[in-house]
């Protein structure tokens, strides 16, 4: 029976390296011993730079510290050898039988092989998407959703205690624009229509929610178009206009606009949880912005941070003084007329998400925030919590493509593509792959036609298609694959095996990266790279072989890259399929 190994390769050289660190160079034992994999690997598995970092404490050259190092380095059944080269950095090399022995790691750990403690357990919010529930989930919102859920997974394994939340824009003016707009549509079925604004929402499903509320409730919010529009102007400023018309709503409606408000709000809720459902992103919670007022928080944060002496009254508004803590300027957070602003709600928020004991806060906003994080980061400083403990994710919006020719997104106009359209379009999977496919605050060009395509340039395709691969080899063999992992794998030792051994031996090495840097992009890359290493393998190499230890170490190490191939695409919440 083979011996599995308990701790990750990178884990088990790094604490050669602290032994030796200890024994050579005392003074420098409490340094960090970081690890990375060379990119050449003739350069060895790993690399260490401990021994520059280490120069200008020990006054001592890097290779003379490195050299000293390496001949305390103790005995190891994993590692071949330890070399000093160029400036002082120190190279370990694997020994081949302890890669081969991860073919029954990976088979014996089955889905947990990737999962590490890296957490201890600490409890994390990742909080994303939270779009405003004006309209349909477009696809400038899938990124957030496709990268907020990959993190929450990737964090998940890694240890973490993850907690998925939606904070639900329930309070504000664009939630009253919508149910003017729907009301307006409502209007017009009862022949009490007026010119419909501009800037109001003009997309059909503003007319189909009116339609709906119309056969429900008949008549009941029927009220004159000449009242309406009595007193209100059409002011040179677009905005002013439509904010005298949500005025004027308000009035007529009286108790009524309440209903249709929530109804508005309620539709598109639900069909923006329906939508993300089935998109494979699902929520713990959906936080509502009014619960904010409705609870007095709001309030009590202002009061909190005047008491402190972190506002000023300036033109009958309270100001924040967020240019104390790194902002370019100072933010209201309560309007001359007493309404607090979206800025005071979201002081609110933050401080009831740490108020709700989580260890760290992730938000996952649209790269158009990015000026938003000094002042959300004083805000908490001058509340007396540890800012460091919010981070935030930065996304790039992507743009897609069709046929070369890029498609306009508005909410408001109504000309935007639903995620649901895309979804619809090009599966699933390639939108769950292709949205994590770059770094998350990079551009990200969506081609449509790639992503519909059948090919090796097809990265989803390519890497799901190497999983089906697997699957029909072991269905030609016909064996008991729960046995495999006892297969002695010392005959694997070709080019392709070992490039394969080495990718997978790299995986939770890979896995802990993309958790410590919220990188899911970093787990795509490795499927690609993976995937591509697997089928040149299998291009090069018979694997039904009549030599039965040959055949067995082969189709065991093809079962174990099927096994990383899949936890990681789970990850990714994209399917591995049998049959392509």
């Amino acid at each position: 029976m083979h011996s599995v190994p308990t701790t990750s390769a990178r884990g088990i050289c790094a604490e050669l390296i602290r032994q030796a660190l200890a024994q050579a160079w005392p003074d420098g034992s409490n340094s960090d011993v970081v690890l990375d994999r060379p990119k050449d690997l003739r350069h060895g598995d790993y690399a260490c730079n401990v021994a520059l970092q280490l120069a200008r404490t020990l006054k001592r050259s890097p290779r003379e510290i490195a050299n000293a190092i390496v001949a305390a380095i103790p005995p190891s059944s994993y590692v071949e050898k330890a070399e000093v080269a160029g400036a002082g950095f120190i190279n370990l090399f694997l020994k081949r039988s302890f890669k081969q022995q991860i073919v029954a790691e990976v088979l014996q750990r089955g889905v947990q092989f990737g999962s590490l403690e890296l957490g201890q357990g600490q409890n994390i919010q990742v909080e994303f998407v939270s779009a405003n529930p004006t309209g349909p989930v477009h696809v400038g919102h899938g990124r957030g959703a496709a990268y907020g859920a990959s993190l929450a997974n990737i964090l998940t394994t890694a240890g973490f205690r993850v907690a998925r939340e939606y904070y639900v824009n329930d309070a504000g003016r664009q939630m009253d624009i919508l149910a003017l707009s729907t009301w307006l549509r409502y209007l017009e079925l009862a022949a009490e229509g007026i010119p419909f604004p501009p800037n109001a929402y003009q997309g059909e499903y503003v007319r189909t929610m009116a339609q709906a509320m119309a056969h429900a409730h008949g008549t009941r919010f029927v009220r004159p178009a000449q009242e309406l529009t009595r007193g209100v102007l059409h002011a040179s400023d677009p905005e002013a206009y439509l904010d005298a018309l949500i005025a004027q709503a308000k009035s007529m409606l009286g108790a009524d606009y309440d209903y249709v408000h929530s109804y508005a709000l309620s539709e598109q809720l639900a069909d923006c949880r329906d939508d993300l459902t089935e998109f494979g992103v699902v929520f713990d919670n959906w936080f509502s912005e009014r619960s904010l007022f409705d609870s007095g928080l709001v309030e009590r944060v202002v009061n909190r941070l005047a008491e402190s002496g972190h506002t000023y009254t300036k033109d009958g508004a309270l100001w924040f003084r967020s240019t104390q803590f790194g902002d370019e300027k100072d933010r209201v957070v309560r309007r001359e007329n007493g309404q607090y602003t979206y800025f005071a709600s979201d002081i609110a928020y933050h401080l009831n998400k740490f108020e709700r004991g989580y260890d760290l806060v992730i938000n996952v906003w649209g790269a158009d925030h990015h000026g938003y994080i000094a002042r959300v980061k004083g805000a908490l400083e001058a509340l007396g919590l540890n800012q460091e403990q919010l981070s935030i994710s930065l996304v790039q919006f992507a743009v897609l493509y069709r046929q070369g020719e890029k498609v306009s997104m508005s909410t408001r106009a109504g000309e935007f593509v639903t995620l649901r359209e895309l979804r619809h379009e090009v599966g699933n999977d390639a939108a769950r792959f292709f949205y994590v496919l770059r770094k998350s605050d990079q551009h990200l060009d969506f081609d449509l036609d790639l992503a519909k395509s059948q090919s090796n340039e097809n990265p989803v395709y390519y890497i799901q298609y190497a999983h089906a691969r697997v699957c029909s080899l072991l269905d030609q063999w016909g064996g008991d694959v729960s046995r495999l992992w006892q297969a002695d794998t010392f005959t694997l030792d070709s080019e392709h095996e070992l490039a394969l051994l080495e990718k997978m031996i790299s995986y939770p090495d890979i896995a802990e990266s993309a958790a410590r840097e919220y990188a899911p992009h970093l787990i795509a890359f490795y499927l690609k790279e993976l995937a591509g290493d697997f089928h040149s393998y299998y291009n090069a190499t018979r694997i039904l072989v009549d030599e039965e230890p040959v055949k067995l170490a082969r189709l065991a190490l093809a079962t174990a890259v099927r096994q990383v191939l899949r936890n990681g695409l789970t990850l990714l919440g994209v399917s591995a399929p049998e049959k392509m």
